[in-house]
């Protein structure tokens, strides 16, 4: 994820009233990105202890194109959940690694205590337009992945699923098969790609039941913190933004509160639409800050007594 550099969020708004109370059958994750530069780290450690206080069944750090996160990725997985006292998954990608390193990296994990793991594919350093090509002597797919992973260790492990189609497959039926073998292979759980689309996640669950994929696809939720980097992400992934979000985020040019209130809007939108629709485990990709994402939580019931909670 790209990093996102924006306004403090504004106060929240004392006119959502349709708040629920505690929804005790709800459950949160949380993705972070190691901070690019060590300055970083102060806000880093804010947001992460401040979202640890929800609960969440799991946090997780991504892995860096080609790897290129992995000594920090480690350091911070390892880190958060002595820190933070709350469950940790490392992501773990295919891209530049032999069989044995990969392997050894994930045995490290789990003598080290960290028993969940994010697989994937992963896309060169030198980003997704150069082309991917499998190491010789690696993982080819993420699919082989999590059938080696699941070989070493009883992990946790949690693959990724692309409600409007990974932008390299070769179909929507092909994407679909891709993810069912990963399934097949292992995987505990799948967390969607960010989307804006709520009919578009529930067309691709009922796709993926009527395929036999039979474990969680939980939705991955991007509150907007920067419309301009989200566009750029959107056109990476293959996510589709609608135009009266694009529309209404260029009215509210001059008005950098006016443009995080919508984007909580936009979120807590998606949230309550998805529950209606029976989802209880959301997955946000937090961009390292905390405070939208804890207040949409809020909204939906889910700020524990302990998190002092404005």
């Amino acid at each position: 994820m790209i990093e996102s550099q924006g306004p403090k969020y504004p106060a929240r708004r004392t006119d959502l009233t349709d708040r629920p109370g505690r929804a005790s059958d709800l459950a949160v994750s949380f993705e972070f990105f190691p901070p690019r530069q060590a300055e970083l780290l102060p806000a880093f450690w804010d947001a992460a202890a401040d979202l640890a206080t929800l609960a969440p069944r799991f946090v997780s750090v991504t892995y860096g194109a080609g790897g290129s996160t992995r000594d920090q990725t480690r350091e911070l997985v390892t880190e958060i959940q002595a820190r933070c006292q709350v469950p940790a998954a490392a992501h773990l990608t295919c891209v530049g690694g032999a069989r044995a390193e990969t392997d050894a990296i994930a045995d490290a994990y789990w003598r080290a205590g960290i028993h969940r793991l994010v697989a994937l594919r992963g896309d060169p350093r030198e980003g997704i337009a150069a082309g991917y090509r499998p190491h010789p002597d690696g993982y080819a797919y993420a699919d082989s992945l999590v059938a080696g992973l699941a070989r070493l260790h009883p992990f946790d492990i949690s693959v990724a699923a692309y409600p409007e189609v990974h932008p390299q497959a070769l179909s929507a039926q092909a994407d679909l098969d891709h993810l069912k073998r990963k399934v097949d292979a292992g995987a505990t759980r799948a967390i969607t790609q960010f989307f804006f689309d709520v009919d578009c996640y529930k067309r691709f669950l009922e796709r993926a039941t009527r395929a036999g994929i039979n474990v969680p696809i939980v939705p991955g939720i991007l509150p907007i913190r920067n419309f301009a980097r989200t566009v750029t992400m959107a056109q990476a992934c293959g996510a589709h933004i609608p135009a009266h979000i694009g529309s209404r985020f260029e009215a509210l040019a001059d008005d950098a509160d006016g443009r995080l209130q919508f984007a909580q809007e936009i979120a807590l939108g998606q949230c309550r639409a998805l529950l209606r629709a029976g989802v209880r485990h959301f997955h946000f990709y937090t961009l390292n800050q905390g405070e939208m994402v804890r207040d949409i939580c809020a909204e939906l019931g889910l700020v524990s007594p302990l998190a002092g909670y404005r």
